[in-house]
């Protein structure tokens, strides 16, 4: 088995993970007031699904990514990992791999990305105003989560973004190194705010 599709299994089987969480009682209001089994909020659940994806992401980049730059290792962590034999891929990608994986699960009941306000992947810029919003407020508030409602299209949203913070030298250093930061571009260091994880969870 190549080294790409062991870490997509990895990604797979964080996904299915989270999904699994979305059948414990956040669903419809239906649902939940003819269930006699315990209900959880909406706030509830997305804390919940997000220590499970920081978990893991936590493990890949301390146990896995750190671990091969210390080892010197042949194989590395790299953007361009698909054109390697010898690269797996960064921990922001393998989130974002999980992320895609739920969103084509219809009965998952969520969504999840990664936002910055600093993004090096035009793919993790904040897409609404609550986002924008939600960004500023952690960042100005440290060890605040960001709770809110919005409307997108006919549904209403709970979302909850959380602290993205460098948990592992190979977070912030990939960051402060990369090519396509600007001159603006805050130099990380650990523990420190790089961005927000967002979940979004619709309302009946």
């Amino acid at each position: 088995m190549t080294i790409q599709r062991i870490f997509f299994a990895v990604a797979g089987l964080s996904a299915v993970i989270v999904g699994t969480l979305s059948m414990t009682g956040c669903g419809s209001s239906e649902a939940s007031s003819s269930s006699s089994g315990p209900t959880i909020t909406p706030q509830q659940f997305a804390d919940g699904v997000h220590a499970v994806m920081m978990a893991d992401r936590t493990v890949y980049a301390t146990h896995v990514v750190t671990n091969l730059k210390k080892q010197e290792s042949v194989v590395t962590a790299d953007e361009y990992w698909q054109d390697s034999d010898d690269a797996i891929p960064l921990p922001a990608q393998m989130f974002r791999m999980g992320a895609e994986l739920v969103d084509e699960n219809k009965e998952a009941g969520f969504t999840y990305a990664l936002r910055s306000s600093w993004p090096l992947n035009e793919q993790h810029q904040a897409k609404t105003d609550l986002e924008k919003k939600a960004l500023q407020y952690i960042v100005e508030n440290p060890g605040d989560n960001f709770y809110g409602e919005e409307v997108l299209g006919d549904t209403n949203y709970f979302v909850a973004v959380y602290p993205d913070r460098a948990v592992a030298e190979a977070c912030w250093t990939c960051h402060n190194d990369h090519p396509n930061r600007g001159d603006d571009y805050p130099e990380f260091e650990k523990d420190d705010v790089m961005g927000g994880v967002l979940v979004r969870i619709p309302l009946p």
